[in-house]
């Protein structure tokens, strides 16, 4: 055994100087072959931005591309063909498509799984407490996920302030001749991200003859957002029963508006409380460093024993449950 563990410890002592010099010869190769890439890339930008005229038609001509890639040739690999059998992929297809990250699911769940799978015997081979290293080995799978929903909601909010302004812009489209369809695509060519690119995700889908009402309800799944789903629902009833859609948008934009103003207002009333919450949470951690500097001994029993140990672990889920309570009770939904 002792001859056993004295090969393995060799063999990784000369495993990882060789595929670190591996690594870095392939970063200084990428770094290289990008500096000389670089100009003939920016020539290739300006003169593709000068051909396409401006930004929105470049993003058009991207969502074109999207709409034309099939996903079954995106998941011709057999191993995104399993990936693609899990529950969580639908789920996560969503995740990136709200978020405008323009990569099919299986892939990142192929790469998430390979990395975390692949972190833990690394880990181990770096003589880390087993429980350490299936910790590290979920957060490398959990991170990218976590960014992802937080890069979500952004562009979810940001999507519902632009609501007003995008269903007013549709009212005086319609006020002024243009069909539906028209006033979509004048809202993809005029607003920026994200309104700009779902709408004229929802113009090209019906451009390449799928039905306008099925390319509206594909935004209202795609999106997820309870004013974008009022919007497809009075264009579908209107569609079926007649009626002017302008006075029904121009309607739906104040109620919107007004309730955008009532939210700022209940967060600015709220605001104490979330700012209480954070001074709780943060308080017990920069005490225990204040007292690690004055009296380390004292400070490390936590830490040394074992007791200690188990107190800082309760005291940590006591502090994320109290952060989670008080977020749920400033968190008014209007």
């Amino acid at each position: 055994m002792i001859i056993l563990g004295a090969g393995i410890t060799t063999f990784v002592f000369f495993l990882f100087p060789i595929a670190g010099a591996m690594l870095l010869f392939y970063g200084i190769y990428q770094a290289v072959s990008e500096a000389k890439s670089s100009d003939k890339a920016k020539i290739k930008a300006r003169l593709q931005e000068r051909s396409s005229g401006s930004g929105a038609e470049a993003r058009e001509k991207r969502i074109r591309e999207s709409l034309l890639r099939s996903r079954d040739q995106q998941v011709s690999n057999p191993l995104f063909q399993f990936m693609s059998g899990f529950k969580l992929v639908p789920k996560l297809q969503a995740l990136l498509d709200q978020a405008n990250i323009d990569m099919p699911a299986t892939k990142l769940m192929t790469i998430l799984c390979g990395i975390s799978l692949g972190s833990v015997p690394v880990l181990l081979l770096l003589q880390l407490n087993p429980l350490v290293a299936v910790v590290v080995s979920g957060l490398t799978f959990l991170g990218p996920i976590v960014f992802l929903k937080i890069k979500r909601n952004r562009r979810m909010k940001k999507m519902v302030t632009q609501l007003p302004d995008v269903f007013e812009m549709m009212s005086q489209a319609l006020r002024a001749g243009h069909s539906l369809a028209g006033s979509i695509q004048l809202i993809a060519d005029q607003l920026p991200d994200p309104a700009g690119t779902e709408f004229s995700r929802v113009f090209h889908e019906q451009n390449f003859g799928l039905k306008i009402e099925d390319a509206l309800m594909n935004l209202a799944n795609r999106c997820d957002q309870m004013d974008i789903r009022f919007f497809v629902t009075a264009v579908l009833i209107q569609r079926q029963t007649g009626g002017d859609l302008a006075e029904i948008l121009d309607k739906i934009s104040s109620v919107i508006r007004g309730r955008i103003e009532l939210l700022g207002t209940v967060r600015g009333l709220t605001a104490e409380g979330r700012l209480s919450g954070w001074v709780l949470f943060v308080l017990p951690i920069l005490v225990f460093f204040a007292s690690l500097g004055m009296n380390r001994e004292y400070a490390m029993t936590l830490i040394v024993d074992p007791n200690g140990r188990l107190m800082l672990c309760v005291a940590g889920m006591m502090q994320l449950l109290g952060m989670a309570m008080i977020k749920k009770i400033v968190n008014i939904k209007v």
